[in-house]
């Protein structure tokens, strides 16, 4: 039998495993005026596998104590960054730019959704081409003549009624998508942690072990529609995939509801007897309405 491609795959501890690409593009931040938002930009970016990041024109210190404390382990990254005093010096030797701006100007370009650009960054990287992130200012992005100088538009789709994001949002919206456009392994994963899936005969046992209970009970009575009955449950026991533990507790689970707190409980200790039985829950409303 042929395993779905969909299927989850057993992850036995730690994280997704993952692989920083090479040949990254660089984020190039216009102007920006929040040492906060530099420093959260250098976070976002951290945690994308981007390295380099270039400032025009910064009117904040990306060194001060503020941006550090906003990148939270991203301060490598600010460190290294880059000051250029106009958007051609700070573009210079790249080889693509992608503008990401909600405003178009009208332009004729290509226009990507964050998720469309990675596959087409990807591209691009792998041919060996230097690429550039251009994000605008907090205020009011990005002019025309700036745009005009990038080869292509990343527009982010939001809610129409308020497609506002802060420019670290934006940052790691699009370096996501890069990121993950490179990313090859499983979409799902189970983890087992320190158990691990049930054999069949486990589950087999655990079936007949419900099975014989729910004969018992009176839960299986109808001959007629048994068969079909116990198919139904084990398909839904099947799709839980227990683990060796969780079938354990589930016979412990079945062997209480058997016996409860019944007289005819098996003895848990050698020497120790039952709690008696309840009385039932009527007879004890009653007898605490008429106070006997």
């Amino acid at each position: 039998m042929t395993k779905s491609p969909n299927a989850p795959l057993k992850q036995e501890k730690g994280r997704l495993q993952v692989k920083v690409a090479r040949n990254a593009p660089c984020v190039i931040l216009m102007e920006p005026r929040l040492a906060e938002n530099m420093g959260t930009t250098a976070r976002a970016m951290r945690n994308c596998g981007l390295s380099e990041l270039r400032l025009v024109d910064p009117k904040a210190d990306w060194l001060s104590e503020k941006a550090i404390a906003a990148s939270s382990g991203g301060a490598v990254i600010l460190e290294k960054a880059k000051r250029f005093d106009t958007l051609e010096e700070a573009i210079a030797d790249l080889q693509r730019i992608y503008a990401t701006t909600a405003r178009r100007r009208e332009m004729v370009k290509p226009i990507f959704t964050a998720k469309g650009a990675g596959p087409d960054m990807r591209g691009h990287a792998e041919a060996g081409r230097k690429m550039g992130l251009l994000f605008g200012r907090e205020k009011h992005g990005l002019t025309s003549d700036e745009i005009a100088l990038c080869d292509a538009i990343i527009e982010i789709p939001m809610n129409p009624d308020y497609s506002s994001l802060n420019l670290a949002q934006a940052v790691l919206l699009v370096s996501y998508e890069w990121f993950q456009a490179g990313y090859e392994g499983p979409q799902s994963a189970m983890t087992f942690n320190r158990t691990s899936p049930a054999t069949k005969d486990q589950v087999m046992e655990l079936f007949l072990h419900l099975e014989r209970e729910l004969v018992e009970c009176g839960f299986l009575r109808d001959e007629d529609k048994r068969a079909l009955m116990v198919i139904n449950i084990r398909n839904m026991l099947q799709r839980a995939e227990l683990t060796d533990q969780e079938v354990r507790t589930f016979h412990g689970i079945i062997k209480e509801l058997r016996y409860g707190r019944r007289p005819d409980r098996p003895l848990r200790q050698p020497g120790v007897k039952p709690e008696p039985a309840p009385k039932p829950l009527i007879q004890r409303y009653k007898e605490a309405k008429t106070g006997s």
